[in-house]
């Protein structure tokens, strides 16, 4: 399936005591690969939230390899895992300065219509979209 590869630097706010990026904001990090990957298929959070449906994050794991440190580039490459239905699941991999694997990462998300908070099928215009 389709993969949206973006990158960014590190900042210091991200980093703990030891200098090396504290492991709760990779999280973050996957998020914003999802964000990136819609926004590159021409779909935005912010529309799918001003039509009714929100997507929470159901599942997440994270496999650390090797450590990100302050002000370094960390590319992130996120794939679709399959077409997705009721939820959708990406793959990550994370990248350092080198190319070397700093983690890879999977999440689910649940599609559910705002008002109600149950689940709904993935959107029309998002389904099109997709590879």
């Amino acid at each position: 399936m389709k993969f949206h590869e973006f990158s960014f630097r590190v900042r210091y706010a991200e980093t703990d005591q030891m200098g090396m990026v504290y492991h709760g904001n990779y999280a973050q990090f996957l998020e914003m690969g999802r964000v990136e990957w819609l926004r590159s298929l021409g779909v935005s959070y912010k529309s799918m939230e001003e039509n009714g449906v929100i997507l929470p994050v159901i599942h997440l794991q994270i496999d650390y390899k090797k450590s990100a440190r302050y002000d370094d580039v960390i590319t992130v490459k996120t794939m679709l895992k399959k077409r997705p239905l009721v939820k959708i699941e990406f793959d990550y991999e994370l990248y350092g300065p080198k190319g070397e694997l700093l983690a890879t990462a999977n999440t689910v998300l649940a599609f559910l219509d705002k008002e109600t908070n149950r689940p709904i099928k993935c959107p029309d215009d998002v389904l099109e979209k997709l590879p």
